[in-house]
């Protein structure tokens, strides 16, 4: 790391998971954490007041995603640096976070090894992709048919190709049944599809689900 502190602010809707990457941030020597959000919308606005280097990022959060947060934080914050922090290391997350301006994208399941690593790397060369990240990065995506999908709505949709009803969903993803409705609907109307074993075709050609 170099002489000057790293500063990163953090961005994940889980309380526990904040922590844990802030004590993992913590044990790294040079680095400083100099702000915590719960989504996209706190991000931005914590950016206008805390110093940061780089932002460790969540793809999904509620009320802004993290791709989303990512794309206005590139205009907005051009000095800023991003690398996403997801579960799924489907080719479609790994291409629409690099594609809003995302200079690394490091799975949850990393070792605090690879954390510290990634943050060398993001330092020395502006960028840090692990080899397998790097093959999904290049891996063709169906993008034509789902441009348009939010980060929450893919997670809605592995969601529903994993067999979980809207009231499982709703649980897990922390929405209500009514919103989970509406997600269906628009991704089913993008996707062009009118049933539940057509997305989960598509989930399965996608690498969102396995097989």
């Amino acid at each position: 790391m170099p002489t000057a502190a790293l500063r990163v602010v953090l961005a994940d809707d889980h309380d526990l998971v904040r922590s844990a990457l802030q004590a993992l941030l913590l044990s790294i020597p040079g680095v400083q954490v100099t702000g915590e959000a719960r989504d996209g919308i706190e991000l931005l606005a914590l950016l206008e007041s805390a110093p940061a280097d780089l932002v460790l990022t969540d793809i999904s959060m509620p009320r802004m995603d993290g791709i989303e947060a990512t794309a206005q934080i590139r205009a907005r914050f051009p000095g800023v640096k991003v690398l996403a922090v997801s579960m799924y290391d489907s080719a479609d997350f790994v291409q629409r976070a690099v594609g809003a301006g995302a200079c690394g994208y490091l799975m949850k399941q990393a070792s605090p090894a690879e954390l510290a690593e990634a943050l060398r790397s993001i330092v020395a060369t502006g960028s840090y992709f692990s080899a397998p990240v790097a093959r999904l990065l290049m891996q063709p995506t169906e993008r034509a048919a789902d441009d348009d999908l939010t980060g929450r709505q893919l997670e809605v949709l592995k969601c529903i190709a994993g067999g979980l009803s809207a009231k499982e969903i709703a649980f897990r993803l922390g929405l209500s049944r009514k919103t989970v409705d509406v997600h269906r609907a628009r991704i089913m109307d993008r996707l062009q599809v009118s049933d539940v074993a057509s997305l989960t075709r598509y989930a399965l050609r996608q690498g969102l689900i396995a097989q």
